[in-house]
């Protein structure tokens, strides 16, 4: 008989899973193990200059409608 790797396999504490998800989460978190570190700020410089872009726009548009609504 071939041997099928999407074939239910039993689980390593010997638990039966049919649908076979659990190995397949098990070996998808392993396999990205290795791969984590300490990971960098979530703030950049891309950020930070869309949100000064941002108040600006609203500044000017408030100032825009206290103009046209006190003039």
């Amino acid at each position: 008989m071939a041997h099928n790797p999407h074939a239910p396999q039993p689980g390593p504490e010997g638990t039966h899973d049919p649908a076979g998800s659990t190995q397949m989460f098990r070996a998808f978190v392993d396999e990205g193990e290795p791969q984590r570190g300490p990971r960098p700020a979530a703030t950049s410089s891309g950020s930070k200059t869309g949100v000064i872009v941002a108040v600006v726009a609203v500044i000017v548009v408030l100032g825009a409608v206290a103009w046209l609504a006190l003039g």
